[in-house]
């Protein structure tokens, strides 16, 4: 894999906040982060020239690089400040827990498929980042042992929210998750007691399905 990222490259990100901003994102930490991060490296060489669209792309064991605009969606939805704790159900190519690190939280997360989870987890510290902690997993359980999390990012979607990932928040903390099949509506739902959840529902999102282990 080429590590170039040049002028040009720079120039197209400076371009994706741009677009970013007038669709309504302010956090200007979220959007230093994905000005700073060379998202064409997380993705195949082919969709190098796609790299700085606002768009979704495949990443192999059919999952996606979700749409920049997502990113820094969801990224603003966690209010949350360095180092904060935060655990991402859904690892993929790592350019989500890029942001994350950049911001410069303590990340925590879970990859279900096994090709991508030992991909990113060489990956990543190449580029300079490195989470907290790397799982293969099942993001439908959290990794408990590590809770609680100020903040918990689901990045694929679920039908139902998993009550471990709500019972892993400490007080005041919010858990950003699209619930549904296709589309889904993403859902901010913010602890306020050991038994009390407030929750806000912030429009259709389309992402791939977040995968359960039956077994």
């Amino acid at each position: 894999m080429s590590f170039k990222d040049t002028l040009k490259h720079a120039g197209k990100r400076k371009q994706l906040v741009d677009v970013l901003a007038k669709k309504g994102i302010k956090n200007t930490a979220v959007l230093a982060a994905i000005n700073k991060i060379p998202r064409h490296l997380f993705m195949d060489s082919s969709f190098e020239d796609h790299a700085y669209q606002d768009k979704a792309f495949p990443i192999g064991a059919e999952q996606t690089i979700s749409q920049p605009y997502t990113v820094a969606f969801q990224s603003e939805l966690l209010e949350a400040e360095r180092g904060d704790k935060v655990l991402e159900i859904g690892t993929g190519s790592g350019y989500q827990t890029a942001v994350l690190c950049e911001l410069g939280l303590k990340v925590y997360s879970i990859e279900r498929q096994q090709e991508l989870f030992k991909k990113t987890k060489l990956f990543l510290p190449k580029l300079g980042y490195r989470p907290k902690y790397l799982s293969f997993g099942d993001g439908y359980k959290g990794m408990a042992e590590f809770a609680p999390y100020k903040a918990i990012i689901v990045t694929a979607g679920a039908p139902y929210v998993p009550k471990p990932l709500l019972g892993q928040l400490e007080i005041g903390g919010r858990l950003i998750i699209p619930v549904g099949n296709d589309p889904q509506i993403m859902t901010l739902l913010i602890r306020k007691s050991a038994t009390q959840f407030e929750k806000h529902e912030l429009g259709e999102f389309r992402f791939v399905p977040l995968l359960e282990d039956k077994n």
